[in-house]
């Protein structure tokens, strides 16, 4: 089941938008607000969506908190949601959108008690904590890069990340919040061999707009391309260095009028830039504003930690795992592994194995990534999965001497 054949020669394409993208400001403005809430309240029961457009943010959604001091974040979710916007860059009314100043609705109220019955424990038809949803989700890892990631998605990232750096630290002082990148790799067999081309749009001053070609200027252009693009190649992969790249930088012209002003946001629209780029599958749930009882998220964190240690341990090099669950039952339904043709192992075999090793319901995922923390805001920008730090537990590697033991075990046992 390879999704290409090792034989083959291909291009392959990634993106990322940066923390000031309409889409990606409504999902941080959902997380921070999740944050507040779990800061108070570890049980909180959350599903917070969030629309901006111009001069306007909404939020709306479900919450069900159990403390005063956590009622209260609840009843200031709107100073919650300006500091957010505000952090993301929109400080000013000169680029069509204000924190500070922008129209804000609530719409939130308490969560489905049917709902409830399923994802409390002992309240339903299960002793166990069950999943808040049913779905499916999928994690994946391949040893394209040291953190684990395909390289595409991983070089886009890591782009819009700097753009931001270099916005807010003022080294590029023209920069604005929005931006997009895009990053083609061109792989023999399997294995990435070169950068083909690259794209950078990324919101601007009007002061670097050429007035000849009332477009953003060659100057600027080039600014992006030395202060930005080659240095994250020279630091992310500089064996494939940057000669014969195809670049487009700001390919519309120009890029004056953006964020929320430009287009309008909405949580959960960017869920392949937040997983893995377009590589392996997507159960179709998205993440930001929702608690950890929600398996759209916490089953997605747990299926990248299941897929990255067995990349990790040398079991496959590049692996594929799917966890479903039924609404209000705690055991998966099932446990698929695929390692497109990458393992010696028996893909069952290695299910069986992730069974007996990985915790996998609800409350056993909850408690063992640690996720009933005020941890989510940070992953609401530049991707949930390749990121380092002590809050992204899903990306440990803790379980790679237990994985070579089982199948070891399973190599020498008899047939």
């Amino acid at each position: 089941m390879s999704q290409s054949s090792p034989q083959q020669s291909y291009l392959f394409t990634s993106e990322s938008v940066s923390m000031g993208h309409p889409d990606k400001v409504s999902d941080q403005v959902s997380d921070a607000i999740l944050d507040s809430l779990l800061e108070h309240d570890p049980l909180a029961r959350v599903a917070v969506e969030t629309l901006v457009t111009t001069d306007y943010c909404m939020v709306a959604g479900e919450v069900t908190v159990h403390n005063d001091d956590a009622r209260k974040a609840l009843d200031n979710v709107e100073q919650t949601a300006r500091e957010a916007l505000l952090r993301i860059g929109y400080t000013s009314d000169d680029i069509g959108f204000n924190g500070s100043t922008c129209a804000f609705v609530s719409r939130i109220h308490p969560q489905s008690e049917d709902i409830s019955l399923g994802v409390t424990q002992g309240a339903g038809l299960h002793d166990e904590q069950g999943a808040g949803d049913q779905g499916l989700m999928f994690g994946f890892a391949c040893d394209e890069t040291k953190q684990l990631m395909p390289l595409p998605i991983h070089l886009s990232h890591r782009l819009v990340e700097y753009l931001a750096e270099m916005r807010e630290t003022g080294e590029i002082k023209w920069l604005y919040p929005d931006a997009k990148s895009q990053v083609t790799v061109a792989y023999e067999g399997g294995v990435p061999v070169g950068l083909h081309t690259i794209v950078i749009s990324t919101q601007h001053s009007a002061d670097v707009v050429d007035p000849a070609t009332n477009h953003l200027s060659q100057q600027a252009q080039n600014e992006i391309i030395n202060k930005v693009v080659k240095p994250v190649i020279q630091r992310e992969c500089p064996q494939l260095g940057d000669n014969n790249v195809i670049y487009h930088i700001n390919p519309t012209g120009k890029f004056v009028i953006g964020g929320p002003h430009g287009d309008c946001g909405l949580t959960g629209r960017k869920i392949i830039v937040d997983t893995y780029g377009g590589r392996g599958r997507h159960g179709g749930g998205a993440f930001s504003g929702k608690d950890p009882s929600k398996v759209d998220r916490s089953a997605a964190y747990m299926a990248r930690h299941v897929a990255k240690n067995i990349v990790a341990s040398g079991l496959a090099k590049e692996c594929e795992v799917q966890l479903a669950y039924a609404i209000g039952v705690a055991e998966p339904v099932s446990v698929f592994i695929n390692t497109f043709g990458t393992s010696e192992l028996n893909e069952q075999d290695l299910a069986n194995i992730v069974r007996a090793i990985f915790p996998l319901t609800p409350a056993e995922i909850i408690t063992y990534l640690n996720l009933r923390r005020p941890v989510f805001s940070e992953t609401a920008r530049h991707g949930h999965f390749g990121r380092d730090g002590a809050n992204f537990t899903w990306e440990q590697t803790n379980r790679v001497n237990e994985l070579c033991e089982a199948a070891r075990q399973l190599q020498v046992a008899p047939s």
